[in-house]
């Protein structure tokens, strides 16, 4: 445990925003794996809303700084490709 004050409190800081960066992730990881088994079923309605709800979430993990802008939209691109070959 750290001696100063100051660093006390980072460390319970830190340890704060990683589980909140973890409920994040995990919250964007489990939408994506929904969406991959949506395009299993070959069901495009479901897909498709699968795909505007992980879209959603990984907007809202770069807002919150848990994901870098770039890595969502590469991520969103991917997605959406899947779903235009299915779609398509």
């Amino acid at each position: 445990m750290a001696n100063i004050k100051s660093a006390a409190k980072r460390a319970i800081k830190a340890r704060k925003r990683a589980l909140r960066n973890a409920a994040i992730k995990s919250t964007v990881k489990t939408a994506i794996r929904r969406f991959h088994e949506a395009l299993a079923t070959t069901d495009v309605d479901t897909a498709k809303a699968a795909l505007v709800k992980a879209c959603r979430l990984l907007d809202k993990a770069v807002t919150k700084g848990v994901l870098h802008k770039n890595a969502a939209a590469r991520r969103k691109s991917r997605l959406t490709r899947k779903f235009n070959q299915i779609a398509g």
